[in-house]
């Protein structure tokens, strides 16, 4: 496998339809005010940092990291093309967050994902790398469809 992880400033048009797809995917899974995904203008603030991954020119997927403060981080639009999952990309996305997040010094990683069954491979893949679900952080507030996870590094 041949995938190269880098930073994206967001400014090409793959990566637009990619995060609009991640946005539709979202949307066509959990109830809209459920939906906390972070749309394209909110992926391009200083506190975001975002990685586009490609295999043979082509976009694959992407993950994003936000700065929380007090050494923490959120991860967020964690997404792979629907044809290529199962081949363990989403997996190689969320080791480099985690290198990146290791690198900083957070101290802790958080994230918000569905409860849904749609959202059963990413809480799979989130409890191999020992994140445990959690109560609502920052802003969020409790939520049936949503799934709370929290990784002390």
């Amino acid at each position: 496998m041949t995938i190269d992880i880098r930073p994206d400033d967001l400014s090409g048009p793959e990566m637009a339809e990619l995060i609009a797809i991640h946005a539709q995917t979202m949307l066509a899974a959990s109830p809209p005010e459920s939906c906390h995904f972070l749309p394209i203008e909110g992926l391009r603030q200083p506190s975001v940092s975002v990685w586009s991954m490609w295999e043979y020119g082509a976009l694959i997927g992407c993950g994003a990291l936000k700065e929380l403060g007090d050494s923490a981080g959120e991860i967020k639009s964690m997404h792979t093309r629907a044809h290529l999952r199962g081949r363990g990309l989403g997996r190689l996305m969320l080791e480099h967050i985690l290198a990146v997040a290791r690198a900083r010094g957070y101290t802790d990683l958080w994230l918000e994902t569905g409860s849904m069954d749609a959202f059963i491979p990413a809480r799979k893949l989130y409890a191999t790398y020992r994140f445990r679900e959690c109560g609502p952080f920052g802003d969020y507030a409790e939520d049936p469809s949503s799934v709370f996870m929290h990784l002390q590094i």
